[in-house]
C-alpha cells in the first residue's frame, strides 16, 4: 500500500516521524533513489522539498493508512 505526498517543511518531517512512530507496523518513505524508515527523523530531513511515497505493508487497514497519510500532509 502506498500514496504520494509532497514534503515541504521541517515541521512536516517531524510530524511524519511522530505519526509513523505511533503505528504498530513499519512505515517507509521512498523516492526514485532512496527508501527511508519514516521513524528516522534524521534521514527524513533530506526529503524536504521533494515528493515521496508513503509505503506500508499489504496487511495494513487501508482506511487507517489513509487517515495516517492525511495527517502527514
Amino acid at each position: 500500500m502506498n500514496r504520494e505526498i509532497n514534503i515541504t517543511s521541517k515541521a512536516q518531517v517531524e510530524r511524519i516521524s511522530r505519526l509513523a512512530s505511533e503505528e504498530p507496523y513499519d512505515v517507509y518513505l521512498s523516492t526514485d533513489t532512496v527508501i527511508l524508515d519514516a521513524r528516522s527523523l534524521m534521514g527524513l530531513f533530506a526529503l524536504v522539498g521533494k515528493r515521496a511515497r508513503v509505503v506500508a505493508g499489504d496487511r495494513v487497514d487501508p482506511r487507517a493508512f489513509s487517515r495516517m497519510v492525511d495527517k502527514m500532509e
